[in-house]
């Protein structure tokens, strides 16, 4: 009984630093909305923990079904990360729900955010190129291709862990500065990738890239925007030919998985070229270089096409 008594102690100490011990290390759950912000939270929680991200490959930010599932990761979920109301349409009444920390980083202090229509290749006057789901004057909100915006996300990443798990904070932190760094590296080597096609003319289905093409210098010729659920007319499809003519050897680039049905009719008989360019990269793997690969491979994808015509 002597010994039971004497060693009782010992074992509620020791019960109890287990106990504090996983409250200390208990995983602080991140969810984004898209890919491109779960590789920018992949970044930042390097060695720690892997985010999740709510919508699969494929799937549209603009008009997801969120299934009951998805509602309830949304509202469990202990920091959540989404562009804003201008990308994430099925968003807003969901989150109204949360009570856990929620940013819309598209309102963060810093960012450096455009606009639809505000300079001349976007055609905001071309009632037949403009991209119609992107209104003149609207927040153009694929702002994650700007490197620039970023290091302003990590940067509020790295906050928001370090306050919700100090016990990790200097990884955060020292994880956001080597994110930091590499994407000077990063935007160094595009540079010098995409000075050797600067000026020449392309095409994109959707008005996606504007923050990309801006940072490297580079401008899209026209924007050939159809809904994928509206069939163009013959008039339309006559007046994005005649471009296409007009400006000969040329890449027209759509984005993955689904190449439109427009695209073949387009540039039969031209010497166009079709390409993809992965503005969300779906099926890159969440890693502490995920984001650098998708940028990279914008550049590489957009060069090689034009490089080879």
């Amino acid at each position: 009984m002597v010994i039971v008594s004497r060693l009782f102690p010992v074992f509620v100490v020791f019960v109890t630093s287990l106990f504090v011990t996983g409250v200390a290390q208990a995983e602080v759950k991140v969810l984004t909305s898209i890919k491109p912000l779960q590789l920018i939270a992949a970044a930042v929680q390097d060695g720690v923990a892997v985010p999740e991200v709510l919508l699969p490959p494929g799937a549209s930010p603009h008009n997801y079904a969120l299934r009951p599932s998805d509602v309830r990761r949304v509202q469990s979920v202990d920091l959540l990360y989404w562009i804003g109301p201008d990308m994430e349409t099925f968003l807003p009444r969901v989150l109204k729900g949360r009570t856990a920390t929620t940013v819309a980083v598209q309102d963060l202090a810093g960012m450096k955010l455009r606009r639809f229509g505000e300079d001349a290749h976007s055609h905001a006057d071309d009632a037949d190129e403009h991209d119609h789901d992107h209104r003149p004057g609207s927040v153009d909100a694929h702002l994650w291709l700007s490197t620039v915006n970023a290091r302003v996300i990590a940067a509020r990443m790295a906050a928001d862990l370090a306050a919700a798990d100090p016990t990790n904070a200097a990884r955060y932190q020292s994880n956001a500065k080597a994110f930091d760094e590499r994407l000077d590296a990063l935007d160094a080597r595009l540079k010098k990738r995409l000075a050797v096609v600067e000026g020449k003319p392309y095409f994109v289905f959707h008005e996606a890239f504007d923050y990309f093409e801006d940072a490297y210098g580079l401008k899209h010729a026209g924007v050939f925007s159809v809904a994928a659920e509206v069939q163009p007319g013959a008039q339309h499809v006559a007046a994005m030919r005649t471009r296409l003519q007009e400006v000969g050897k040329t890449c027209v680039f759509s984005e993955p998985p689904l190449r439109p049905r427009l695209a073949e009719t387009l540039v039969a008989g031209l010497p166009v070229k079709l390409a993809e360019l992965d503005a969300l990269g779906g099926y890159t793997p969440a890693t502490a270089q995920g984001y650098e690969q998708v940028l990279e491979n914008l550049g590489n994808n957009l060069a090689g096409c034009l490089e080879s015509l």
